[in-house]
């Protein structure tokens, strides 16, 4: 058979390559579509499950000019559940999913949007009936991973947690990976995911296997690079043009962009079909592809100065405010355990809170009182005019003041 597959050199090329002006699709659609032709390549079955999610990543797949939804479906996966995009409601829906684990064991991917909710035995967040039971999407993911061959979260929440898991986070979002071990989860972060990323990523997977993934298991070809690096305002920020204000010229560092903290290559692929994205339009990277969204990407206009000591990052408006509060808590913490021991009472009982002066019992009681209230008046004046008197010069003290004048001293 001739081997009609490009390498995977040229794939990653043809990735890199991707601009504006032409599509990931058109790239590597003929390439996968010749691959499949051949027999080089199998389509996956696919189960994609959402869990605590706004659906965002799914539309903005859907969404997508090019690559379509339908160019994925037909040319690289094959889906058998999508709660959003399939036809099939209730158990006929569901029975995709086990006829999938029984026939496809060790074969199937399975493609998590959104974040497993852990708190409450994960009742956060139900995702279908099984044998009549609500089945929550915490049992849901660990059940199917167990028998796939590659799990890959897609969006922000599914990576990271993303915003599902901000502050105060009571549904404990966490990303797939904290409970997920193996196989190896690959993440393709983003709020949402650029349709490319994941069209990538799942033709890397079908025709060469797992792509190489950097320490957050994104894969390297999309997520190598800073935003900062490939941004179309990096010449203006080496020539020290800052804008003022969201919408003006110049780089948006210092009116909030965090594009040199985030690696993804938004400036090169874009959205909406290639025509645009943030920074471009005037309004700042917020770092949605970051493993620290959203919590320590806020406020999104307000530029925050980090601090890097190996394998800690913080800021120092950050780390002033965790000090703070944590003088805070130690003295609340001394006040509670004070309350709670008695001592704080005892001492107010037993003198440090003054008590009020007991009335004169008579008319001579009082003059009495009032004679030795002006002599303590009286001598504590005597003090302080005794502080005011010019103390008495000794002789050296003379004798250095008749020097530094040179002998006019007229004593």
């Amino acid at each position: 058979m001739r081997l009609t597959m490009i390498t995977r050199r040229e794939f990653i090329s043809l990735c890199m390559s991707a601009t504006a002006a032409v599509s990931l699709a058109d790239l590597i659609a003929p390439v996968v579509r010749e691959a499949l032709a051949a027999g080089q390549v199998n389509r996956p079955p696919v189960i994609w499950l959402e869990l605590g999610s706004c659906t965002g990543n799914s539309i903005s797949l859907d969404n997508a000019v090019n690559p379509s939804l339908h160019q994925l479906l037909r040319e690289v996966i094959d889906l058998r559940y999508h709660w959003t995009f399939q036809v099939a409601q209730g158990d006929d829906a569901t029975r995709a999913i086990f006829d999938t684990v029984e026939q496809d064991a060790g074969r199937y991917w399975l493609i998590i949007e959104g974040a497993p909710m852990t708190a409450e035995g994960g009742r956060y967040n139900y995702v279908f009936f099984k044998d009549g039971q609500l089945v929550t999407g915490l049992d849901a993911l660990k059940m199917l991973a167990a028998q796939a061959k590659h799990v890959i979260a897609v969006g922000g929440c599914a990576c990271f947690g993303g915003p599902a898991a901000a502050h105060p986070n009571p549904g404990g979002a966490k990303g797939v990976w904290d409970i997920i071990k193996s196989p190896p989860v690959i993440n393709i972060p983003g709020c949402p995911a650029h349709p490319d990323w994941i069209t990538g990523t799942l033709s890397h997977l079908a025709m060469y296997g797992l792509p190489e993934l950097d320490a957050y298991h994104r894969p390297v070809v999309f997520f190598g690079k800073t935003i900062h690096d490939l941004c179309q305002r990096r010449q203006q920020f080496e020539d020290g043009i800052f804008a003022q204000f969201p919408g003006d010229p110049g780089c948006l560092l210092k009116v909030g962009c965090k594009g040199p903290v985030t690696h993804a290559d938004c400036p090169l692929r874009q959205w909406n079909h290639y025509v645009n994205w943030p920074v471009k339009a005037g309004a700042g990277c917020i770092g949605c592809a970051s493993p620290d969204f959203p919590d320590l990407m806020m406020p999104f206009y307000e530029h925050l100065p980090n601090v890097y000591t190996g394998s800690v990052k913080t800021n120092v408006k950050r780390l002033g405010k965790f000090v703070t509060l944590a003088g805070i808590g130690a003295v609340a913490a001394h006040l509670a355990v004070g309350v709670a021991t008695g001592r704080i009472k005892r001492h107010w009982l037993d003198g440090t809170k003054p008590l009020p002066a007991a009335p004169p019992e008579n008319e001579t009681q009082r003059r009495r009182d009032q004679e030795e209230q002006e002599k303590k008046c009286i001598a504590k004046a005597k003090t302080q005019n005794r502080k005011l008197t010019k103390p008495k010069e000794t002789w050296v003290g003379r004798l250095v003041r008749v020097v530094r004048s040179g002998g006019k001293d007229e004593d």
